[in-house]
């Protein structure tokens, strides 16, 4: 667990390092494979066919807020509609302009939400989304992820229904809007699937909000059953043709899913748990703090060593210490030019004393022969 915890902090670390880089990195790639998909379910029109087109829109979409990637990839069906069947395009915009306001009216924060789930829906897996959604987001989630799959079903049924719709002659408009419009509305799959995932969040999202223990846990595995049973139940009533094995194994890689993404986001130790009561003036307080699994990350130094470096910096400390010795020799032992000094100032003295006798004798000469000379 230890070292799950330190890949966690050194993943969040990288994040937070390089964030301006990585959001739009994957919002350019989210865009790329949305609109990718777009052109391989329906490509009826083939300016916008074109991976030029594609990229430039993509690389647009990377600068720009997540909500406009939704916009291009509506703008792409509309205009793949249009060149099917104007009524194609015409209930297509008109189920958009709804879609659009229910979704900025009531959760316009989960664009993500609405691109990834006609994803996960062409890979048969996702369950995941109406989990993940009750335990990070509210109940208004369930009307995003609604959208979501009412425009995959749109898109899967005109690019089934393509040569029928264009088998109909122009004159017969209204066979075309009728066509179309009863191929949305009796899709029975549909409707169960968007019942089925508006429960999912709405019970998940109630259970994690309890004050118990493992809340989240048991909000994932309630709200995996939930969805099995609402799909499984909605089979026998509408017979929808959804496979059984299918929905459980889907719902159990999705069950998967959601504990990694627990990990990331609600990890925490119940044994831990602490039950705090304090009071002011006004209000008693009851708090329970469960404590948050975290590690420290650890932080690797390298340190380089270069041989070259440490050779001659060897080299240059042993030249310092013999230079040093020599200079403690030197003061210890009495140099030469020391000696020859002290024996000249020593020859001076002697000379010195030696004149200043002779200079008494004299003075002593002169006075006794100047007594003498007084005498006579």
């Amino acid at each position: 667990m230890r070292n799950l915890l330190e890949i966690k902090e050194l993943i969040r670390r990288f994040y937070s390092k390089n964030e301006v880089f990585i959001v739009p990195v994957l919002k350019f790639l989210l865009a790329l494979v949305v609109l990718l998909n777009i052109n391989k379910q329906l490509g009826y029109m083939a300016r916008i066919n074109n991976i030029a087109i594609v990229l430039i829109a993509a690389l647009m979409c990377s600068f720009l807020p997540t909500g406009c990637i939704i916009l291009f990839s509506a703008l792409f069906v509309l205009l793949h509609l249009y060149s099917l069947a104007i009524e194609a395009a015409v209930v297509g915009f008109a189920m958009f302009l709804v879609m659009f306001l229910l979704f900025f009216r009531f959760s316009p924060k989960d664009s993500l939400v609405v691109l990834i789930i006609p994803l996960l829906l062409g890979l048969r897996i996702p369950y995941v989304m109406p989990v993940a959604m009750g335990l990070l987001g509210a109940p208004a989630s369930a009307v995003s992820i609604g959208c979501g799959v009412v425009a995959y079903h749109l898109v899967h049924f005109v690019s089934l229904n393509a040569p029928s719709i264009k088998a109909l002659d122009a004159n017969e408009a209204t066979a075309r809007l009728r066509m179309v419009i009863d191929g949305i509305i009796s899709n029975k799959e549909m409707i169960v699937m968007v019942a089925a995932f508006a429960f999912t969040v709405i019970l998940v999202y109630i259970i994690r909000r309890l004050s118990i223990d493992h809340s989240w846990t048991i909000a994932m595995i309630a709200g995996t059953i939930m969805n099995i049973v609402i799909l499984l139940i909605g089979d026998l009533m509408y017979d929808t043709n959804v496979s059984v094995v299918g929905i459980i194994f889907g719902s159990l890689v999705s069950l998967g899913l959601c504990v990694v993404l627990q990990f990331f986001r609600f990890n925490v130790d119940y044994t831990r748990t602490e039950k705090v009561q304090f009071e002011d003036d006004e209000y008693y307080y009851y708090v329970k703090a469960v404590p948050k699994m975290t590690v420290a990350a650890p932080e690797k130094t390298v340190k380089r060593i270069n041989t070259q470096i440490g050779r001659s910096a060897q080299q240059e400390h042993a030249a310092q210490g013999g230079r040093s010795s020599r200079v403690g020799s030197a003061a210890h032992q009495p140099s030469r030019g020391g000696r020859n000094s002290q024996k000249a100032a020593g020859r001076q003295a002697a000379s010195r004393k030696a004149s200043a006798s002779r200079a008494a004798f004299r003075r002593e000469d002169r006075d006794s022969a100047a007594d003498e000379f007084e005498e006579t």
